[in-house]
C-alpha cells in the first residue's frame, strides 16, 4: 500500500483528474548483481498476466535534492559544471544526494554551502520529481532557497570540476527558454520558480 505521506507520491489539487492506478507486477524474484556506496543494481522477475516471466533491472540510489538559490537582490547562483559521464561541461544550479540520516531540508543546506559557499535565509519547497522512473524509484526534493549570503568558501569533492557564477534571473530564464539548460535537476526547479514568479504565488503559496 502506498505511504499517503511519502514526499514522492503526488499531491492532487481539490477536484484533479488522478489516473487509475494499476495493480503492481508480482515479483517471482529479486537479485543483487551490484553495490557500493554509490548505487546499486537488482535484477528483479516480473510475474507477467499470461504467467510469463520478464527481466527487469532496477538502478538504486539515495534520493537528492535540488536548490535554486536566489540572493537578496534577485540573482541566481549558477554553476558551470563539468559532467564525466556526458563530458560536458553545463549550467546547473546545487543539488546532491541526501546522507544517511539527513533531513531534505538540511541537504538542501549542506548541498548549497558546499557548492556555492552561501546559506540560505530561507527554504521554500518546490514540487519534487523522479528524475528516472523508468529504471529507479530514485526521488528528487526541490527547493528555492531565498536571500542567499555568502558566509565561506566552497568545499568540493575530489571529484567535483565546477565553477560559480552570479547571473540576473532573466538571464537564466533565456537560457532555459533557449534549451541550453539540459540538466533536468537544474531546468525543472527553475521553471517551477519562474511559473511561480509569474503567477504571483511565489514564495507564500510555493
Amino acid at each position: 500500500m502506498t505511504d499517503p505521506n511519502d514526499p514522492a507520491r503526488p499531491r492532487y489539487p481539490e477536484g484533479a483528474r488522478r489516473p487509475a492506478p494499476f495493480e503492481p507486477y508480482v515479483v517471482d524474484s529479486s537479485e543483487r548483481i551490484y553495490d557500493s556506496y554509490w548505487c546499486g543494481l537488482r535484477r528483479d522477475q516480473l510475474r507477467l498476466p499470461d504467467g510469463r516471466l520478464q527481466e527487469y533491472h532496477v538502478f538504486e540510489i539515495a534520493n537528492a535534492v535540488a536548490v535554486v538559490p536566489l540572493t537578496k537582490d534577485g540573482d541566481v547562483l549558477m554553476l558551470a559544471h563539468y559532467r564525466h559521464p556526458a563530458g560536458t561541461t553545463g549550467w546547473e544550479t546545487p543539488a546532491g544526494r541526501i546522507h544517511e540520516g539527513e533531513s531534505p531540508e538540511d541537504a538542501a543546506r549542506r548541498e548549497l554551502r558546499e557548492e556555492t559557499g552561501y546559506d540560505a535565509g530561507r527554504l521554500v519547497p518546490l514540487p519534487g520529481f523522479h528524475p528516472t522512473g523508468g529504471i529507479s524509484a530514485h526521488y528528487a526534493h526541490a527547493f528555492c532557497a531565498l536571500d542567499c549570503e555568502r558566509v565561506g568558501e566552497l568545499d568540493l569533492d575530489d571529484c567535483e570540476r565546477l565553477r560559480l557564477e552570479r547571473m540576473p534571473l532573466a538571464e537564466a530564464e533565456a537560457l532555459l527558454d533557449s534549451g541550453a539548460i539540459a540538466d533536468a535537476f537544474t531546468a525543472l526547479p527553475l521553471a517551477y520558480v519562474l511559473r511561480f514568479r509569474d503567477r504571483g504565488a511565489f514564495p507564500d503559496h510555493a
